[in-house]
C-alpha cells in the first residue's frame, strides 16, 4: 500500500498530469475525475488509477434498473424533520428581527451567525456529511484519520505538533463547495485508499468528508484557532482522547461541555487501549463515560439519541472497524447537517433564553390599570371639581327660586364685586406641583407594575414607554380640566323648576297686593280693612322662603347627580388622556414582548 504524496503520479495521462497533488484535486473536483492512490492487486501487485463517477442518481438507476423505494420513503421523512427545520430557522429569524431596537446586538449575535452559518451550509450539498477528527496532542488522532482512510495522509510522529494545518479526505465527488467553505485548500484535499471510495451507491462511507485538525491544545496560537473556527462549520466530530490525557480539564471545560447540546453529532473514541493492560480498558472507559455524563453528554446507548463512545487502537486496528461501521451509517442516514444546525439553535436559544423567558406571569392587570387612572383623577382633580359643579348647580337654583328681593340684592352685590368663574379656580403653585408628582409617581408605579418578571431588556422597553407618555400629561390633564370640567352651556333643570318659580312670583305679588292694599287704605283709597291685606302680606312675607327652603330641598338630589356627572366626565377624560399617553404604548410594548416569546417557543422547538 502506498500513500498519496506530492510525489504520486498516475498511469495514465490526463488534463492534470504536470499539475501538483492539490491542483489535480481542485481539477478533479471541477471535472468530475480523480486520482486514486496505488494499491496492490491480489496476487498480480499490479497497481493502476481509476476514474471517479459523478454519482448521478440517473446513471445508478441505468445501471441497476431498480428504484430503490426504501429510499424514497426515507426522503419522506427527512422532508418532514427538514421542514420542522426550517420552521425553527424561519421563527429564529422572525425573533431576531422582531427583538433588533429591544435586545442588545451582543445578544443576538450568535443567533445571526447561526442563521447565517445555517443558511451557507444548506445552500451545499446534504449528500455529504463533513465529520471532523479532534484531539489534544499526542492523542493519535491522525494515526485514526490514517486508519480510516486506509492510507497514510496525515504525517504522524514524535514531533509535536505534527498537523499544522487541517487536511481533508473526501470519500465522494462534489465536496469542493464544503472544503471551500472550511478554508482547506486544494494542496490539503486527498482521496481515501482505491476501494475505498463511495462512488459505488453500496460503498462503505459513501459521502464522508473526514478532516484532521491541528491539535486544540496545541502550543500554536493559530492552530487553536483553526480548531474553533472549523469544529463551528463541521457537521460531526470525532473526539479522540488518550487514557492519559482523557479527563483534561481543558477539553471538557472548554470544548465538551459546552458542545453537550450536540452529543448526536459527537463521537468520542478512546484510543491507544492497546497500551492498557488487561481490563484497564473497560475501566478507563467508563471513567470517560462518567466524565461525560458530568458534563451533560446525552450517551446514545440502549437506542437513545446521543453521543458514541468507543474504544479502540488505531494503531493496531482494533476497534476501527467498529468505528468505520458507526461511521457508515451515520453518513447514509444524511442528517448530520440538519442534527448539527438544530444543535446550534438550541444552544442559541439556550443562551436567549433570560432575554425572552420568564417564570411568572406578565401584563398589566385590571386593578393596576383603575389604580392608574384613579390616580390621574386624583392628580386632576376630579372630585373637587364634581363638588364645585354640585355647589354651582345648587347655587343656580337658589338664584331662580329665591326671593325677588334676595334676587335683587345678591344682582346688586354682583356688579359692586368683579365676576368669578365658578367652575375653575387658581391653583396655587405648591398646589400644582403636588398634582404634578402626583402623575409622575403614578406612571412610574403603572411602569413597574407592567414591566414586573419581564426580561430585562423587555422590562426597560416598557419602563421607557411609560416614561415617555408621562412627557406633557400633567399639562394635556390641566387643559382637561378646563374643557372637561367646565359645565357645557346652561344648567339643565328639573321639571318642577318652572313651578317653583311661578310660586315664587306668587308669593311675591301676594305681597305687593297686601302692601298696596294697605297703603291704599292709609291714603283714603279703600275703605279700613287692615285684616285682609296684613294676611296676604304675611302669607307672601313667610311663603316666599319656604318656597325656597322647599326648593333647597329639592335641589339635593338634581345638585348630587350633576356634580357626579362632572366628576364622571372628568374621570372618563383624564383615564383617556393616562390611556392614549400611556397604558396604549405599555401594551403596544407588552404585545411586542409576546410576538417575540412565540417566536422564541418555536425555536425552541
Amino acid at each position: 500500500m502506498t500513500a498519496v504524496t506530492d510525489q504520486d503520479t498516475s498511469t495514465s495521462r490526463n488534463p492534470g498530469q504536470d499539475m501538483d497533488l492539490g491542483d489535480r484535486a481542485d481539477h478533479a473536483e471541477r471535472t468530475g475525475r480523480v486520482e486514486c492512490a496505488e494499491s496492490p492487486k491480489a496476487g498480480g501487485g499490479e497497481s493502476g488509477s481509476a476514474v471517479w463517477d459523478d454519482g448521478l442518481i440517473a446513471r445508478r438507476v441505468a445501471d441497476s434498473g431498480v428504484f430503490d423505494l426504501e429510499a424514497e420513503s426515507d426522503a419522506y421523512a427527512d422532508d418532514g424533520a427538514d421542514a420542522a427545520l426550517l420552521e425553527r430557522l424561519d421563527a429564529l429569524r422572525e425573533l431576531v428581527g422582531l427583538s433588533r431596537a429591544r435586545v442588545d446586538a451582543a445578544d443576538l449575535a450568535e443567533a445571526g451567525n447561526v442563521l447565517d452559518e445555517a443558511a451557507a451550509r444548506r445552500r451545499l450539498s446534504d449528500r455529504h456529511t463533513v465529520v471532523a477528527v479532534a484531539g489534544a496532542t499526542g492523542s493519535g488522532k491522525s494515526t485514526l484519520f490514517n486508519a480510516l482512510a486506509g492510507v497514510p495522509l496525515s504525517e504522524t510522529g514524535l514531533r509535536r505538533p505534527t498537523t499544522s494545518a487541517p487536511i481533508a479526505c473526501s470519500w465522494t465527488d462534489g465536496a469542493a463547495g464544503l472544503l471551500d467553505r472550511l478554508g482547506i485548500p486544494g494542496r490539503l484535499r486527498r482521496r481515501p485508499l482505491q476501494g475505498q471510495s463511495g462512488q459505488d451507491a453500496n460503498a462503505p462511507l459513501k459521502g464522508l468528508v473526514l478532516v484532521d485538525l491541528p491539535d486544540h491544545d496545541s502550543a500554536a496560537v493559530e492552530h487553536r484557532a483553526q480548531v474553533d473556527r472549523i469544529l463551528a462549520l463541521v457537521d460531526a466530530v470525532i473526539w479522540v482522547v488518550d487514557p492519559e490525557k482523557y479527563a483534561d480539564a481543558m477539553l471538557h471545560e472548554r470544548y465538551l461541555r459546552p458542545l453537550a447540546g450536540h452529543a448526536e453529532v459527537t463521537f468520542v473514541v478512546l484510543n491507544q487501549v492497546d497500551r492498557l493492560p488487561g481490563d484497564a480498558a473497560d475501566l478507563v472507559l467508563d471513567d470517560l463515560r462518567r466524565l461525560l455524563d458530568e458534563d451533560g453528554i446525552a450517551l446514545g446507548e440502549h437506542g437513545e439519541p446521543g453521543a458514541t463512545v468507543l474504544a479502540l487502537s488505531a494503531l493496531t486496528g482494533e476497534g476501527v472497524g467498529e468505528l468505520r461501521e458507526s461511521l457508515d451509517q451515520f453518513t447514509r442516514e444524511q442528517g448530520a447537517a440538519a442534527r448539527r444546525i438544530a444543535a446550534d439553535i438550541d444552544a442559541a436559544a439556550l443562551r436567549l433564553r433570560p432575554v425572552y423567558a420568564t417564570g411568572r406571569r406578565t401584563g398589566l392587570s385590571e386593578d393596576a390599570r383603575e389604580e392608574f387612572t384613579d390616580q390621574l383623577a386624583d392628580a386632576v382633580g376630579a372630585e373637587a371639581a364634581g363638588q364645585a359643579a354640585e355647589r354651582a348647580w345648587r347655587r343656580n337654583a337658589n338664584k331662580a327660586c329665591g326671593t325677588p328681593w334676595l334676587r335683587l340684592w345678591r344682582w346688586f352685590d354682583a356688579r359692586r364685586t368683579p365676576s368669578t368663574t365658578l367652575s375653575m379656580r387658581s391653583v396655587p403653585a405648591d398646589e400644582e406641583a403636588t398634582a404634578r408628582q402626583r402623575v409622575e409617581h403614578a406612571v412610574r408605579v403603572v411602569g413597574e407594575r407592567a414591566s414586573a418578571g419581564l426580561p430585562g431588556p423587555w422590562g426597560q422597553a416598557v419602563r421607557e414607554a411609560a416614561t415617555r407618555g408621562a412627557e406633557g400629561l400633567p399639562e394635556a390633564l390641566d387643559e382637561l380640566a378646563v374643557s372637561a370640567g367646565a359645565p357645557a352651556g346652561r344648567l339643565r333643570r328639573p321639571g318642577w323648576w318652572p313651578v317653583a318659580v311661578l310660586a315664587q312670583m306668587s308669593m311675591t305679588l301676594i305681597q305687593i297686593v297686601g302692601g298696596l292694599w294697605l297703603v291704599g287704605q292709609i291714603v283714603g283709597v279703600f275703605a279700613p280693612n287692615l285684616g285682609v291685606p296684613a294676611v296676604l302680606m304675611l302669607a307672601g312675607i313667610v311663603g316666599g322662603p319656604c318656597v325656597e327652603w322647599a326648593c333647597r330641598m329639592a335641589v339635593r338630589g338634581p345638585a348630587r347627580r350633576y356634580g357626579l356627572e362632572a366628576e364622571r366626565r372628568l374621570r372618563e377624560a383624564a383615564a383617556g388622556c393616562g390611556r392614549a399617553r400611556v397604558l396604549d404604548p405599555v401594551a403596544a410594548e407588552l404585545l411586542r414582548y409576546r410576538e417575540v416569546r412565540e417566536q422564541y417557543v418555536k425555536v425552541t422547538g
